[in-house]
């Protein structure tokens, strides 16, 4: 199944030329041709994801956001060139035949500069038409992530695990390692686990860890374990073992029925990493595994099945809230979300 992914303006070199002192031209090196005195052009080719030209695509530079600009057709060999643009930053998008155009990605160019973009696109007739610039699917996921880690509601809240992207890229081994160890040695998670030991000392919960700074502090050891560990397993070595994504795809359409379902069903199912739904074995499986390892580091008397199930169902309900929240409540006021990410509703095939 070929998926197609939207990459913010990460992958465009934005420095202008003039930014930089223009290095000294050697005697004999070949001089590119120029269409008028600051004249600046923007090339490239159009592929499939299997690298098949794609012709008759129509590329558009739009400088400043305005919704029309310069054009340029596709030839049968892939390529485009743009020129005769001035200095300045330009929206670059690709127009399939009856589709509307599909924004790439924003370009600087300054002073006589001529910028190169391949890009790589769907053919799929039954989703919308987006792409990637210069960058092959695991640089895309890197940048994606990369973006994700800057999500964070009302600019504090880390809200790392939720893409935005519907048709995000799959994520790499390398990257669920990274994802995870990024979200547990964030300050907040070292604050959340500090509250929830607080809870625990004053309900006297786990009673073998006893009272006063000690029992805390083994509250909190317990606490943060519990975390990492869970983290470790259900959105690293299970996903990487299962072939699945660990991260909540944001919808963000649909009736309110519809999306409460979608949320909640999101704790027992999940995305492959081929794009395929799945049981969600990883979250399910961790969040089990994590309860029956915490009785490692537990007291012998709060050793307890009973009390190793509810720890394990907890947790798995703290997912579907968790969900809740980030389908209803925490897009608004999540920063750094690129303005183009809006889920399902950014992919009008999708139904």
């Amino acid at each position: 199944m070929i998926v197609a992914v939207a990459v913010p303006a990460l992958f465009s070199a934005t420095m202008s030329a003039t930014e930089l002192p223009e290095a000294p031209t050697p005697q004999n090196a070949p001089v590119k041709s120029q269409t008028g005195a600051g004249s600046s052009s923007i090339v490239g080719t159009v592929e499939d994801m299997h690298g098949t030209p794609i012709a008759g695509v129509v590329v558009m530079a739009a400088k400043d956001h305005e919704t029309t600009g310069e054009t340029a057709t596709v030839d049968e060999t892939g390529k485009f060139t743009i020129s005769g643009l001035e200095p300045g930053t330009y929206t670059v998008s690709i127009t399939l035949p009856g589709r509307t155009p599909q924004i790439a990605t924003e370009v600087t160019l300054g002073m006589r500069e001529e910028r190169e973009l391949p890009m790589v696109t769907s053919r799929n007739p039954h989703s919308s038409t987006t792409v990637q610039v210069n960058a092959n699917i695991n640089q895309v996921a890197t940048a994606q992530v990369k973006i994700e880690e800057k999500q964070r509601v009302l600019g504090v809240v880390p809200n790392f695990y939720t893409s935005y992207i519907w048709n995000s890229a799959p994520l790499t081994p390398k990257l669920k390692f990274k994802l995870a160890l990024r979200a547990e040695i964030d300050p907040i998670e070292f604050a959340v686990d500090a509250g929830v030991a607080g809870v625990e000392q004053y309900h006297n919960t786990f009673p073998g860890y006893g009272g006063g700074w000690q029992g805390y502090g083994k509250r909190f050891g317990s606490a943060y374990a519990d975390s990492a560990i869970g983290a470790m397993l259900g959105r690293a070595l299970f996903p990487i073992w299962f072939h699945q994504d660990p991260r909540y795809f944001y919808r963000g359409t649909g009736s309110t029925r519809s999306r409460v379902w979608y949320a909640l069903a999101q704790t027992f199912v999940t995305r492959g990493d081929n794009g395929e739904t799945q049981p969600n074995y990883s979250h399910l499986l961790g969040n089990f595994a994590t309860a029956g390892i915490s009785n490692v580091y537990r007291a012998p008397s709060d050793r307890t099945f009973d009390l190793t199930m509810r720890d394990a169902l907890i947790v798995t309900a703290g997912d579907a809230a968790g969900n809740l929240l980030r389908e209803f409540i925490s897009r608004p006021f999540t920063t750094n979300v690129p303005k183009f990410a809006n889920g399902k509703a950014n992919d009008k095939g999708l139904k």
